[in-house]
């Protein structure tokens, strides 16, 4: 399949690749792997948002991880992606500059992943993020096609509109008390016991639970898709300078931590101002992150460093379903069956296993191959022609 007259159409090449981004990527799973293990595999996520809380029979370690995770990783890790997402939707807008086809292969790109997104979401886990991504992806597609001073402006808007909607919760949006504790009490009999049917009907029965929570973060995850696509097209993620990098990452950590322990500390006086600082506050933090990773990645020792998360990044679509599969087992009825028997601590042992597994068996399938086995078929499918899989083609 040939490019307008070019040469034929193709992803980019593993040589091609950012490192830097690929390293952010790896990094920012073990913080998704972390909360979803702790917070969704564990325990029903919909255990939070009881009022008031049940009461949980938590050790001294388990309530310190609980409290570090929630302050210092949980939504921060899911921004992280998000702003990648939008990177990597901008760097494939700008490959397929001299395609005539362009717009077609992005949409393409684009329904694929929300047909990935369904078929994870319907038949693997509730928990998924790539349908969201995908229906984002629509929305965030012609804004690439502006300038870069629109794509600034939208990424205020949408992060403004979702602060807003923290302030002002749209009312109706979220349901009651009665619901909510009819589904974790449903939630700890089905998932620990049920077979595979009892948990899939389930999934399917929890999923306008999940639109709910979607619908409140839904103009962030734009909002951050299209702050990354601005900080691509600005050159800073292409040519970083390493101490203005790490200049941003120091401002926006410290001023992203500081909202969220003056919110969790109940420092900040007046409803409608705690509200806006936790959102706020995770925003900040998550780019300061980002800036930080990248900054380090860019050193020498940096490369040395973080080099191993290059690989788990690369295949972090392939990873990220693996974990749902993997930790279905585990905490399921049709598996181990472990939901809701386990402390935050365990849970979260677990999880990092099944990460640094991961990790060693990147490492070793791109050793031998261009792709992970679901970034080989999303790419095939969005060209229309199977692609070199082996390093040797």
């Amino acid at each position: 399949m040939a490019s307008d007259g070019a040469a034929p159409l193709r992803p980019i090449s593993p040589a091609e690749r950012i490192d830097a981004i690929d390293v952010l990527r790896g990094v920012a799973l073990l913080g998704v792997l972390a909360i979803n293990v702790v917070t969704i595999f564990r325990v029903s996520i919909f255990q939070q948002f009881l009022f008031p809380k049940p009461p949980l029979s938590l050790s001294p370690i388990d309530s310190a991880i609980e409290t570090i995770l929630t302050l210092a990783v949980e939504l921060k890790a899911f921004a992280l992606f998000s702003l990648l997402f939008g990177t990597g939707l901008a760097i494939q807008f700008g490959r397929l500059a001299r395609s005539e086809r362009r717009t077609l292969l992005l949409v393409r790109r684009l329904i694929v992943l929300l047909a990935f997104g369904l078929i994870h979401l319907c038949l693997i886990w509730n928990g998924d993020i790539l349908t969201e991504y995908a229906l984002a992806g629509f929305i965030v597609l012609p804004f690439l096609f502006g300038p870069r001073w629109l794509l600034a402006v939208a990424a205020l808007a949408f992060l403004g509109l979702y602060l807003a909607m923290q302030v002002f919760p749209p009312p109706g949006l979220w349901p009651g008390t009665a619901a909510i504790a009819q589904d974790v009490m449903d939630a700890n009999r089905i998932y620990a016991t049920g077979g595979f049917l009892d948990v899939l009907a389930f999934r399917l029965r929890e999923i306008p639970l999940f639109v709910a929570l979607h619908a409140y973060i839904f103009p962030r995850t734009i909002g951050l898709f299209v702050l990354g696509a601005f900080a691509w097209r600005t050159g800073i993620l292409r040519n970083p300078p390493r101490h203005l990098l790490l200049s941003i990452a120091a401002a926006c950590i410290g001023l992203g931590a500081a909202l969220i322990l003056c919110h969790a500390g109940g420092f900040i006086t007046g409803g409608r101002t705690r509200a806006l600082a936790e959102p706020l506050g995770t925003i900040l933090l998550a780019l300061g992150y980002g800036a930080g990773i990248i900054g380090i990645a860019n050193l020498e020792s940096g490369k040395r460093l973080l080099g191993w998360a290059a690989p788990l990044g690369r295949m972090a679509f392939t990873n990220y379903l693996a974990q749902s599969l993997i930790f279905g087992w585990i905490f399921y009825g049709y598996g181990l069956g472990l939901f809701g028997r386990l402390g935050v601590a365990s849970a979260l042992a677990i999880g990092v296993a099944v990460y640094i597994g991961q990790v060693f068996f990147s490492a070793w399938w791109l050793r031998r191959y261009r792709y992970g086995p679901v970034e080989w078929l999303w790419r095939t499918l969005m060209y229309g022609a199977a692609q070199p899989m082996r390093q040797t083609a």
